[in-house]
């Protein structure tokens, strides 16, 4: 029996009934089908979905190329940046060493006018000692002609006595001198 109706079915879908909804929608199914296939929709749909195609392709083709371009920037700041760095090092290196010259430069110039200056302190002090001495001298030599012509004119009188005197001040002023 279960071959009866399968052959029933078969024969059902088979058979051609026109008072059958199911037989007209098939009908006009199939007439949309040629009709489309006539006026070449596939065709236009496949040029459009191809068409579809490229544009995707070439979206992935320019974002492909901006990624890359990107990343290639990025390489370029990145090296920008490491050269900027070893630069700004060099730079801070540079100062530090010019500060350590200048600082010895400073160092050195002042203990050069710290030696200047005490020898010219020490120039003055042998000049007023020299000056001192002098002015004692002086004075001394002032106070002994004075003794010495005291005595001598106590002691030798007359014109030989002022002859000694004379001799004896005159052989004073070149010893001292």
């Amino acid at each position: 029996m279960p071959r009866l109706e399968s052959k029933n079915s078969m024969h059902t879908l088979l058979t051609f009934d026109t008072q059958d909804p199911v037989f007209w929608v098939s009908i006009s199914f199939l007439l949309f089908l040629a009709l489309l296939a006539y006026y070449g929709v596939p065709r236009l749909i496949g040029k459009s979905l191809d068409a579809r195609a490229d544009a995707i392709r070439k979206e992935l083709d320019e974002a492909r190329r901006l990624r890359e371009e990107a990343q290639a920037l990025l390489a370029d700041y990145q090296k920008k940046a490491n050269e900027a760095e070893n630069e700004a090092a060099s730079i801070i290196e540079a100062a530090k060493r010019e500060a350590e010259a200048l600082a010895a430069e400073a160092r050195k110039s002042l203990t050069e006018t710290i030696e200047r200056r005490s020898k010219i302190a020490e120039d003055k002090i042998a000049r007023a000692e020299a000056q001192a001495l002098s002015e004692v001298r002086s004075t001394a030599v002032a106070t002994a002609m004075s003794v010495a012509e005291t005595l001598i004119g106590s002691r030798v009188g007359g014109a030989a006595g002022v002859n000694l005197i004379d001799q004896s001040i005159k052989d004073l002023k070149g010893k001292l001198n």
